[in-house]
């Protein structure tokens, strides 16, 4: 018979890494003293904790005592991003869409209740969206986040979305979970995901499903623009662009969608034939 499972866990580094994650919530740092409360650790232990992270790069204090993540979380962070092969694999086709549309371009990957920027392109356009690599959005009210949750299994579906806290951030968030299930049912129907003024007023967003080689959906393809230049009508002529994108991108992850004859035309076709056809004047 085989024995217990062997456990690794170190206390004190478990501790540590405990009080990373709470500075990356936290962008306007954080006292010694609001670190202890947050990790019901003793202030003591804090301090050691943080002088201890602020030697090896991975915190910094400012005059008044507040500490933030350090150069050594962000040279990590840039790290893992660039190990990311979705992000390598998905980079021609993000440049192509960036340039058929000319609007900001973002990859997106889950974690926990949340999308996670890990590739962003810019418009070049004077107006421009403000958004960085790494930042996290909730699920429920962003285009890359709704197309992760319409796609998910139905099992992990009925697990995820009682859990999700369901913020009004503008007045056209979704306010209960018929209101986003039924906004789900309808990604699901068009291939594509929509945000209009639901996480930030003026901004929309258009996303569509990327799917790995398990045929999972744990990442997303989106264009984003200043609501001036994504009028509802541009939005959904766009559609064709960003699905395309979407769907070559699980190609290179190896996704093989046999048993959707209408995926497996479209992701056949050459994204540049496509853009051709789709292209919309800005």
């Amino acid at each position: 018979m085989a024995g217990p499972k062997r456990t690794y866990d170190i206390t004190a580094l478990q501790r540590g890494l405990r009080l990373l994650h709470l500075f990356s919530e936290s962008p306007r740092g954080l006292t010694a003293k609001q670190v202890a409360g947050l990790s019901r650790l003793p202030v003591s232990t804090v301090h050691r904790f943080l002088a201890n992270l602020v030697t090896a790069g991975f915190l910094s204090c400012d005059s008044d005592g507040s500490y933030h993540l350090g150069i050594a979380c962000f040279a990590i962070g840039q790290a893992a991003v660039g190990q990311l092969d979705i992000r390598r694999l998905s980079l021609p086709y993000l440049r192509e869409l960036n340039q058929q549309t000319r609007e900001t371009i973002h990859l997106t990957v889950r974690h926990g209740l949340s999308a996670v920027y890990v590739e962003k392109l810019d418009s070049p356009e004077p107006l421009r969206i403000h958004s960085r690599i790494g930042a996290a959005v909730p699920l429920y009210c962003t285009a890359v986040g709704k197309v992760m949750l319409a796609y998910m299994a139905p099992d992990e579906c009925d697990r995820v979305l009682p859990q999700l806290e369901l913020k009004r951030l503008t007045p056209n968030t979704v306010g209960n979970l018929q209101e986003l299930k039924t906004e789900l049912y309808r990604v699901r129907k068009n291939g594509y995901a929509c945000d209009l003024e639901e996480h930030e007023m003026h901004i929309r967003c258009l996303a569509a499903p990327i799917w790995d080689h398990t045929g999972s959906v744990q990442s997303s393809v989106s264009i984003t623009a200043p609501l001036v230049r994504m009028p509802v009508t541009r939005l959904r002529q766009l559609a064709p662009l960003v699905q395309t994108a979407g769907l070559q991108i699980s190609r290179e992850l190896g996704y093989q969608p046999s048993g959707n004859p209408a995926v497996r035309t479209l992701i056949g076709k050459s994204s540049t034939a496509e853009a051709r056809r789709a292209r919309v004047a800005l």
